[in-house]
């Protein structure tokens, strides 16, 4: 259950700028942040001058006064890992970036913000890690920061919209001065039946250089923004070749000169489109709502980074009894170390469930608790704990927690070792 009263925050982080959705649990509204009337773009700059901090449009001012000292281009020093000396003290980028976003923060210091994930053009392990350790600097819990790509906060924006919208593929295109991506949501196909569950991923279908948009924008040249309107007609057609497409959006700072008439009645032809540049830090935001929530009426986001097996442990949960995900569906092995705290009843040994989404079938594991201490049943406490050694390879301990103080602790503890199939090739096979 979702406490209320809290911000779940989405920040969109990339090259340009950065943009912040928030969703307010208690009025269950979701706005993105303005720096000015319908604009949203907040510079991903931080500076210091008379022993304050600042960050944003007061840090670019302060750079164009030069007052103090400021960084700019912040994301992309971070990905380097770059040192910056100012004023005789070394500080780390990725720092920098952790108190740009502990500045921004004080803007919802009015309620608890009880989760944050980050959205970025691309990611991988290393910079899922050094963003999770940002918000942990920020004052937010390892456990409540996630970080995700664009294409997974486009899947969680969509999953948020009516469902008319995403009945069957969606589409996605972005735009900038030189070229137009085009991405595709759709649900996969499992074997996977023993929940009412969906899955769903978001692929990257076409791409195109078009030497054109350098002209369009940002100034419009009429016989070039005649081709790259042609250009993209056809581009829209090859990407909708034998599709069923339910809506359409458009992102991009190449989208915002109204070049491409003639394609427009294209994208528009028996579906829903939609235009507008805040659309990454929402899906962030809806992100961090699911994560919140937990809730199996919204499709879980699949891509080929992510486990495509489950590991199940039965539990009795509000007097039933169910078997419940120790490792879910679509978690990256590098982030899945939890702990819980069971009781157990009185048994001797315990099954795991090990379910494939490839296959849709399962295979059981056995543990012993031979060796455990004898006592009465539900004043067995076991600390289970899971942690990967690597992506085939998760350890599953269950440790004796003691009993308050009628039971003290023991060194009683077993460990399993679950050998699982990894990421390599199994997300294909779901497509």
């Amino acid at each position: 259950m979702m406490e209320n009263g809290g911000y779940i925050i989405g920040y969109d982080l990339n090259e340009n700028g950065c943009q912040i959705s928030y969703f307010d649990e208690e009025k269950h509204e979701l706005k993105t942040l303005e720096v000015a009337a319908d604009n949203y773009q907040i510079p991903l700059m931080v500076g210091h001058y008379k022993e304050a901090w600042m960050f944003g449009r007061e840090a670019q001012r302060a750079a164009m006064m030069d007052k103090g000292w400021v960084v700019s281009d912040l994301y992309r020093k971070a990905q380097r890992n770059e040192q910056i000396e100012k004023e005789g003290t070394v500080y780390e980028a990725r720092w920098l970036l952790g108190k740009f976003i502990e500045l921004t923060l004080q803007t919802f210091r009015k309620k608890e913000v009880t989760f944050v994930s980050f959205t970025v053009p691309w990611i991988d392990q290393e910079i899922r890690t050094f963003l999770r350790e940002a918000g942990a600097q920020a004052g937010v819990d390892k456990a409540r920061v996630y970080a995700m790509d664009y294409r997974e906060s486009f899947c969680y924006y969509m999953l948020y919209q009516p469902k008319e919208l995403w009945q069957y593929e969606s589409a996605l295109f972005y735009c900038d001065r030189e070229k137009i991506e085009a991405y595709m949501l759709k649900q996969l196909n499992t074997d996977y039946r023993r929940e009412k569950e969906n899955f769903v991923s978001v692929e990257k279908v076409a791409e195109a250089q078009m030497e054109e948009l350098k002209a369009v924008y940002p100034v419009l040249n009429v016989d070039k923004a005649r081709n790259a309107d042609e250009r993209f007609r056809h581009f829209i057609q090859g990407v909708f070749d034998k599709k069923h497409v339910s809506s359409v959006y458009l992102t991009g700072e190449g989208f915002e000169n109204n070049w491409y008439p003639n394609s427009q009645k294209v994208l528009c032809n028996g579906r829903r489109a939609f235009i507008g540049n805040n659309l990454y830090s929402k899906g962030a935001c809806y992100c961090g709502l699911k994560k919140r929530s937990n809730s199996l009426d919204v499709p879980t986001y699949l891509d080929e980074t992510k486990l495509m097996e489950q590991i199940c442990l039965k539990m009795r949960i509000d007097g039933v009894d169910i078997w419940y995900p120790i490792v879910e569906f679509g978690t990256h092995w590098y982030e899945d170390t939890r702990e819980w705290e069971v009781l157990l009843e009185n048994t001797e040994d315990i099954e795991i469930h090990i379910e494939s989404l490839a296959t849709g079938q399962w295979n059981v594991e056995t543990v012993s608790f031979a060796g455990m201490p004898k006592r009465k049943e539900y004043s067995m406490k076991l600390i289970v704990r899971t942690e990967f050694d690597d992506e085939r390879t998760c350890r599953l301990s269950f440790r004796d927690a003691g009993f308050g103080d009628f039971f003290p602790a023991t060194d009683f503890k077993v460990e399993k070792i679950i050998h699982l199939g990894g990421t390599n090739g199994q997300f294909n096979s779901l497509s």
